[in-house]
């Protein structure tokens, strides 16, 4: 059977429900720490769910929702705002938990339609391109409506071919996921490191015991105990702090130098290449050479809707140039370890309460930030310190690079999968071979 076989059947024909949410009432003072999972826009990406701010809702609302209760194998929608056209499956995790009304549930027909195969037809770049386009129809606001979404025309093979297409992606998608998971552990190694050295003071004594519980000599500083031997230094005494440039998007091309901007920092903490802009190799001179980010850098938005966020810049991301609305930390002396930057600025930002408040834009001040004292281990724990976790973080940044591999390759499948451009071989009787 050729692809120009395959049948094409609206969305609403091969779905047991289609619809989105609602906000109970009260709106985010009744989000809860814990209870029944509330899903919103900020939690889809395309192929991924994203943990950070998810929020949770008691019975009582819950049950005013029920009529948009998840289940095992719903595809999950953003209809509306900036975010829109973003899609993923539901974790089984989050079974029964609901979802708001920025958030369509697709639930298919599983003798017609395979729930993963549809979330890959959905991300596919011709897709996107297309819930895009509608999504600018609307007044004021992008949005996909539920009559958009119902008719939407998908292309159905067999249910075999469906499942052993939506096998072969899930496959990269599951090793991403692996990746994903050894970096957040690895960091957490690191994390727990510096906490316990730096904040706790139970670095290893001579004897390799930890020196703070085992009585270890503890002075008086203005940020107040610390280990003998060791000093206070504000932020810009070790690390130089850099603006960001505003480079011009109508100058942006298709291919060439990397434009690292706030919304390439994800949910882990790192710099990423989706939605990835572009400038021409112009950019590449004396002029803009303070604006290249080197491997290990970290940045910290200092205004707008992602103010606080922190970003590390790994292999896969070094090379390039830092837009605005964020500052770049990097060690000014070779003592001092960037990773310790990188904890520290994160210790900084938990504690500055330098925001403004007088204006259309909460920002941080640099004068102010740059002023924050930190403490300074001695010489010999900072380079114990360096000597441990960089090694860490040249693997986290190693399988970041990997991912990226996977994430092209995936894509590079993906259209021609689901066109029929590669098909995977079936029996005479529809089976896979």
């Amino acid at each position: 059977m050729s692809f120009n076989e395959w049948k094409i059947n609206k969305l609403i024909d091969l779905s047991e429900k289609i619809g989105s949410g609602a906000t109970p009432r009260g709106g985010s003072n009744v989000y809860l720490e814990e209870g029944i999972p509330f899903i919103r826009s900020q939690n889809v990406y395309n192929c991924e769910f994203q943990e950070v701010g998810l929020v949770y809702i008691d019975e009582e609302s819950a049950e005013k929702l029920k009529n948009v209760n998840l289940s095992k194998g719903d595809v999950i929608l953003n209809i509306t705002g900036d975010s829109v056209a973003r899609c993923t499956i539901l974790p089984e995790k989050y079974i029964g938990g609901r979802v708001n009304q920025h958030v369509a549930i697709i639930r298919t027909n599983k003798k017609k339609l395979n729930p993963q195969f549809l979330k890959y037809f959905l991300v596919s770049s011709s897709m996107q391109a297309h819930m895009l386009s509608l999504a600018q129809m609307g007044a004021t606001r992008a949005a996909l409506t539920k009559g958009m979404i119902e008719s939407f025309e998908i292309p159905t093979p067999s249910i075999k071919e469906q499942e052993e297409i939506a096998n072969i992606l899930s496959t990269l998608d599951d090793k991403i996921e692996v990746n994903k998971q050894i970096c957040k552990s690895l960091e957490n190694m690191a994390q727990a490191i510096f906490k316990q050295w730096f904040v706790d003071f139970e670095f290893p004594n001579k004897d390799g015991e930890p020196y703070k519980s085992s009585g270890g000599e503890m002075i008086e500083s203005e940020l107040g105990m610390i280990p003998k031997g060791w000093g206070v230094e504000e932020i810009e005494n070790i690390s130089d702090i850099q603006n960001g440039f505003a480079f011009k998007a109508p100058e942006y091309v298709d291919e060439g130098i990397k434009v690292l901007r706030t919304l390439n920092i994800g949910n882990d903490g790192y710099f990423n290449n989706t939605d990835i802009v572009f400038l021409p190799q112009s950019y590449k001179s004396e002029k803009y050479e303070k604006y290249y980010f080197e491997e290990f850098d970290v940045a910290l938005v200092m205004v707008g809707a992602s103010i606080g966020k922190i970003g590390m810049i790994l292999k896969n991301t070094a090379g390039g140039l830092q837009n605005q609305n964020m500052w770049r930390f990097r060690r000014k002396e070779k003592r001092v370890s960037q990773i310790f930057i990188y904890y520290t600025v994160k210790q900084a930002q938990n504690i500055s309460k330098n925001w403004s408040t007088g204006s259309a834009r909460d920002f941080y001040r640099k004068d102010s930030f740059r002023k924050i004292k930190v403490i300074l281990p001695e010489k010999r724990f900072m380079d114990l310190f360096e000597k441990i976790t960089k090694p860490i973080f040249q693997n986290i940044s190693n399988h970041a690079c990997e991912n990226d591999e996977l994430i092209s390759m995936r894509d590079g499948l993906l259209p021609k999968l689901m066109s029929g451009e590669i098909r995977v071989p079936l029996d005479e009787e529809g089976d896979v071979s």
